[in-house]
């Protein structure tokens, strides 16, 4: 993990040496780019099945997970369409549709990943940035109505995912406490034994192997066992305090006339707020298990590498 910070921060530094200009004339085929990993991580011996999911591409040292960089892409693809199609965006068939078309074909090569949780994410930073961008509240409206139908339905024809959801719903029932309320069951005594103060650092029980993932999707339990409801309180605070101030140099960039500029400091702004939300409320047992990363905490190279390079580029706008 060290490796991948020294890395995340001199392609960071590289980063904010790019004019925000660059990302606007290249965002369309990044995003394509992006498309393309998607399709080879899908297949036999380029992209890696573990734990039943096909979501890596091995590049020999380390393993690349191409949905954290297209969370990127989608942001700059997003604030460009907008701004192409500025006077287009009120309406459904010049305005809308081609976009939806585009996140369907997306949304479909990630489901299959398959990673829902990844999915959620892309699809909100889309419709977060078409909404700054004019999209007309009817159309946001109709989303908000079908898009929680369209999530039922892929849970519906996957057992597995039926599974998560009766494991959430009752994750201490005595056929899910071992089962498919293992982690959320082990996050919430980690929570608990953690207490206010928390048990200091190093002393966590959870993470012997007691709550699976620990490193990565759950290692704001670990946080709350180790530094308590203090220490999460912290956690929260400086991710609350980072997304702020990201929308308050997107406030800025619309005040200097740099709307591209400001659509894609909210779309991260978006990114992060959604990520932090959905990891954090899995983690108390709010939402059902899902595997999503921590960003800037969890374990993984991919998704520091990402949020390294996105915060970067919001660094850039505001210099």
């Amino acid at each position: 993990q060290s490796a991948y910070i020294l890395i995340a921060f001199i392609c960071g530094y590289i980063t904010f040496l790019i004019p925000v200009y660059f990302w606007q004339r290249w965002a369309p085929y990044l995003f394509l780019i992006g498309v393309v990993l998607l399709v080879l991580v899908l297949i036999p011996g380029i992209g890696l099945k573990i734990n039943g999911s096909r979501r890596w591409i091995s590049l020999a040292v380390a393993n690349f997970q191409p949905t954290e960089v297209v969370k990127l892409f989608t942001v700059m693809y997003a604030s460009d369409y907008v701004l192409r199609k500025s006077k287009q965006m009120r309406t459904i068939i010049k305005g809308f549709l081609p976009i939806l078309g585009v996140m369907i074909v997306t949304g479909w090569l990630v489901y299959v990943e398959p990673d829902l949780g990844a999915l959620i994410v892309i699809t909100a930073i889309a419709m977060g940035i078409l909404f700054l961008g004019g999209l007309t509240l009817r159309v946001i409206f109709s989303l908000a109505v079908l898009a929680p139908l369209g999530v039922w339905g892929a849970i519906l024809i996957s057992p597995y995912k039926q599974k998560r959801i009766q494991g959430f719903l009752d994750p201490w029932a005595k056929e899910n406490v071992f089962d498919s309320g293992l982690q959320t069951t082990q996050a919430q005594m980690a929570f608990g034994n953690g207490e206010f103060f928390g048990t200091g650092v190093g002393n966590s029980v959870a993470k012997l192997s007691f709550l699976p993932e620990a490193h990565t999707d759950f290692i704001m339990a670990i946080i709350g066992e180790e530094f308590g409801l203090f220490g999460v309180s912290i956690v929260i605070g400086l991710f609350g305090f980072l997304i702020v101030r990201m929308f308050g140099i997107a406030k800025e960039s619309i005040q200097n006339n740099k709307h591209f500029a400001a659509l894609m400091a909210q779309g991260i702004a978006i990114w992060f707020s959604i990520q932090c939300t959905i990891n954090i409320a899995v983690n108390l047992g709010l939402f059902p298990t899902k595997g999503i990363t921590l960003p800037l905490l969890s374990f993984g190279g991919s998704s520091l590498l990402v949020c390294i390079i996105a915060l970067a580029i919001v660094l850039r706008i505001d210099h």
